[in-house]
């Protein structure tokens, strides 16, 4: 198996299909975010954000409050590192399925329009 990622993919768009490692399909990216920092290069902001999340942005608290749900229940450490490392919310299939949070090292590759992760559904973060 590959080293996982280190950064959300570019090619990330919302309504991708997402796979778990055993290539079930688990739901769809309701919205992301890419690094705010360029690998590497952390005085580059190298920042991709899907269209539900571009707004103005002057604070960290600010940006918290634009990026998260309040009742995600998401802790400020975690909510931070997506900031900081980038991440895919995923809109669970099922009816009584949770979303989830998807953070780099969850992700094995891109085929085409499906993300594909190193992980089961049952390892991410449950919002």
């Amino acid at each position: 198996m590959e080293e996982n990622m280190h950064a959300i993919p570019n090619t990330v768009h919302e309504g991708m299909k997402v796979y778990d490692s055993a290539m079930n399909a688990i739901g769809t990216v309701e919205t992301f975010r890419i690094t705010d920092e360029a690998p590497g290069a952390p005085e580059i902001d190298a920042a991709g954000v899907s269209p539900v999340l571009d707004e103005e942005r002057d604070t960290l608290a600010g940006l918290l409050a634009d990026v998260f749900q309040p009742d995600d229940g998401l802790p400020r450490e975690m909510q931070e590192k997506a900031l900081r490392e980038g991440f895919v919310r995923l809109d669970a299939d099922g009816l009584f399925a949770s979303d989830r949070y998807i953070f780099p090292e969850h992700i094995d590759r891109v085929e085409g329009d499906k993300l594909v992760l190193a992980v089961r559904k049952d390892d991410l973060l449950k919002v």
